[in-house]
């Protein structure tokens, strides 16, 4: 079942109401039965689009759908922000998927972003659950370092 609202239109409006529903009933499926539909009935699909499903396959804890979904966004050539690697980490953190995340974050930096804070607090708990180590979090700019560094 779709999360189109009733009597709704195709169309950039509708598209984001219909995954907005699908985040807020947690139907990571059907989100991204939406983006598939609206591309085959040729609508303009967008990266806000995919960034939003990728959000809602991550409350969903479908973290390979997520990661899926930031690909087909770096195929697309669509430039990828730290919002959108900061959705990726915190869906494979919420996959349990440490290492993806980490790795997410490797990339971010690798682009050269600056992590945001929800970004340092996700990657920090992906490496804390990985080493089981204490983290402190020193700056925006280093990010989470050991407290204790051997």
């Amino acid at each position: 079942m779709l999360c189109v609202p009733q009597g709704s239109r195709p169309g950039d409006s509708s598209l984001d109401v219909g995954i907005a529903e699908c985040q807020r009933t947690k139907q990571w499926s059907s989100a991204l039965q939406l983006l598939r539909h609206a591309s085959q009935l040729g609508e303009r699909v967008g990266p806000h689009h995919y960034l939003a499903s990728v959000s809602t396959c991550g409350k969903c804890s479908q973290w390979q759908q997520a990661l899926l979904l930031l690909s087909a966004m770096w195929q697309a050539t669509w430039k990828l922000g730290v919002v959108a690697y900061s959705a990726g980490i915190s869906a494979c953190g919420k996959g349990s998927q440490w290492q993806q995340a980490l790795s997410l974050l490797s990339e971010l930096r690798g682009a050269e972003l600056q992590p945001d804070s929800a970004t340092t607090r996700s990657s920090a708990r992906a490496r804390e659950a990985s080493s089981g180590s204490t983290l402190c979090y020193c700056s925006a700019r280093w990010g989470p370092r050991d407290r204790n560094p051997t």
